[in-house]
């Protein structure tokens, strides 16, 4: 051994290391892969500070100033070893740095944790012993050599992370020529990570695109192979990049293997600068409709992989896949743990109208693109119009619709508004459960009877977003479920104008009957102006829930005595007008009736009678009395 390394200054950490460590495991860090994320992120910022220093340095490149970080595997010996060129440690530097966090105390520690979360400009990431101790998750011993660029000395640091380390002068020929060696001696249970396969892809998952080429050495002594090459797509200018390297590009990120409908590429600059680069997927991802509707765009802070768990798009745009990269957002103790703060907001605002703008454009210039985004995404963007009040109009506007007028072809609102009947003052719709359904429901018949077009709307939050969306140009939107028609101002078509006869005196008396017969089961019997086929049809009082967002609410045990239906009945029809015309005295037979009617409005209505045995019982008599006649 060199006489150099025979001087060893043993140092004693000062906070209690066990509970130090235990907490970067369980509270710091949620996945142990990390803790190469942070040591290759560690040896780009050496790189990149000696980049700096050698502006006005440019001796300390010497003869090797291409940057590089090295990573070595070694299964025999269960090491892994991660070099860099970079500027590198002295013995103060390395006593610093690697001591920082064990000096200052666990309690200490904590309140730094604190003051981070707390103040927008505390960077704790920045000081490289928090992320060089998440080595200690998967290696038992840590050995760190250093050499500063433009020194002829090299020291040697080394723990077990339990109690204390070891600071020496190590001889020249043992330490790289500038830069920091950081050996890990690894665990039993972490030994995978001598894998050339493991290793690469989180390299590859998560800091493919640090500003500095890496290389992986897949056993000591063998040739380096370059897996990341220190540049980033994002980072070109787009009339450098094919539709073939996005496409590629596309697939890493998101995880699929189709090709993406809509790529969106752009540099914010002013105030706040950062690069985005998101894609709109070629179809569906298995997890659109995860109940915890996270998205899955990824940040990146000086092309370091931080989190893919950060909020930088609304829910309803969660389908959309890809990064931003910022270079100066503020970050508390972990990279995977980032402050709330007016850079975060300002991304997420700007990459959001972007993100929708690039859309709108699609629908104006390439209408079979933008239809099969809206057939894949369609029911969640409209998510937003619910949620997002900001956008309420614009999302409107970019949805498509089934309607009566085209059920096969979507169609935009401001197409419907165009083409409104005269003396029509809202925007008609009717939801449900499915789209044929939808097509027989009786309360469409007076407005198919009009021409009157009406929303066909089959995505359960439909039922929602149009309790909340007030009006789109000035129109009010309007469930023919719910209040009456009000479809008197509006001519029928010449042919349905003759089936329709007035209403005799006959049947106001019936429905007087009807209403008194029936009580509370529901809260009003009328005549109706929507129906022309059928006899009866159910709609909702004026306030309130429509129909269907009622059945949703009761199925999900959200509403409790929520108000009866309204019996509409029409006055034309062929059984109206005979029920309407028996005999007074028959009034058994009558009440049968009028709650045979009720049912059969139910069962029109996609519901079950009430009460099936009466129904039975009911529809015996009327069928035993049809017999005797």
């Amino acid at each position: 051994m060199s006489e150099v390394e025979t001087s060893v200054e043993k140092h004693v950490f000062e906070a209690d290391v066990a509970k130090l460590l235990h907490l970067m495991v369980h509270s710091v860090y949620s996945d142990k892969n990390v803790f190469l994320r942070e040591l290759i992120s560690n040896a780009a910022d050496a790189c990149e500070k000696l980049r700096y220093e050698a502006i006005v340095a440019p001796e300390l490149l010497g003869s090797d100033p291409a940057s590089r970080i090295t990573l070595t595997l070694d299964e025999e010996n269960a090491r892994l070893v991660i070099e860099d060129n970079g500027i590198g440690m002295g013995r103060d530097e390395l006593v610093e740095s690697l001591g920082t966090i064990a000096r200052s105390g666990t309690r200490a520690f904590m309140e730094r944790i604190e003051a981070a979360q707390n103040k927008d400009g505390a960077q704790l990431i920045g000081q490289f012993g928090v992320g060089f101790y998440s080595a200690f998750m998967v290696a038992d011993n840590v050995d760190v050599v250093s050499r500063r660029a433009g020194t002829d000395k090299a020291w040697h640091w080394a723990s077990d992370g339990k109690g204390s380390y070891t600071v020496s002068a190590v001889d020249l020929a043992d330490a790289p020529a500038r830069g920091t060696r950081i050996t890990l001696h690894l665990m039993d249970e972490a030994k995978t990570f001598t894998s050339r396969w493991t290793v690469e892809r989180i390299v590859k998952e998560q800091s493919g695109h640090v500003p500095v080429p890496i290389s992986i050495v897949e056993k000591p002594g063998a040739e380096p192979a370059q897996v990341a090459d220190g540049t980033a797509l994002w980072t070109k200018q787009k009339s450098e990049i094919s539709k073939d390297d996005y496409t590629d590009f596309y697939r890493g990120v998101a995880g699929q293997y189709d090709e993406p409908a809509l790529t969106v590429h752009f540099r914010a600059e002013g105030r706040h600068e950062y690069t985005a680069l998101a894609f709109v997927p070629g179809s569906k991802p298995f997890d659109l409709f995860d109940p915890d509707r996270k998205g899955r765009m990824k940040l990146y802070v000086k092309r370091v992989f931080i989190t893919d768990e950060a909020e930088l798009l609304p829910r309803y745009l969660r389908f959309v896949r890809g990064l931003v990269d910022t270079a100066d957002l503020p970050l508390n103790v972990s990279r995977e743990m980032i402050q709330e703060s007016p850079l975060l907001a300002n991304i997420r605002k700007g990459l959001t109208n972007r993100v929708l703008t690039s859309i709108e454009k699609l629908a104006e210039c390439d209408s079979e693109a933008f239809a099969k985004i809206w057939e894949n995404f369609g029911s969640v963007i409209k998510e937003g119009i619910y949620e997002d009040f900001e956008r309420r109009g614009q999302l409107l506007a970019l949805s498509r619709f089934r309607t009566t007028a085209d059920d096969d072809k979507p169609r935009a609102l401001s197409d419907y508004v165009k083409e409104m009947k005269e003396g029509q003052s809202a925007i008609y719709y009717l939801t449900g459960d499915n789209l044929a359904q939808l097509k027989a429901s009786p309360q469409l018949e007076g407005f198919r009877a009009r021409g009157i077009e009406v929303l066909l709307l089959t995505c359960p939050v439909d039922s929602f977003w149009v309790t909340t969306a007030p009006d789109f140009d000035g129109k009010p939107f309007k469930s023919i479920t719910q209040g009456a028609a009000d479809l008197a101002g509006i001519a029928k078509n010449d042919d349905a104008a003759a089936a329709s006869p007035e209403a005799g005196a006959a049947v106001t008396d019936f429905v007087s009957f009807a209403r008194e017969t029936l009580g509370e089961a529901v809260s009003d019997v009328r005549t109706s102006d929507r129906l022309t086929e059928s006899a009866v049809c159910l709609v909702a009082p004026e306030q309130g829930p429509d129909r269907q967002l009622q059945k949703m609410l009761q199925g999900a045990g959200r509403i409790e005595g929520a108000p009866k239906p309204v019996l509409e009945i029409n006055p034309g029809h062929q059984l109206i007008a005979a029920l309407a015309t028996c005999p007074s005295e028959d009034k058994a037979f009558r009440e049968d009736a009028v709650k045979l009617l009720l049912d059969q409005a139910r069962v029109l209505d996609g519901d079950r009678p009430e009460d099936p045995r009466a129904f039975a019982e009911r529809l015996s008599r009327v069928f035993g009395r049809a017999l005797k006649e």
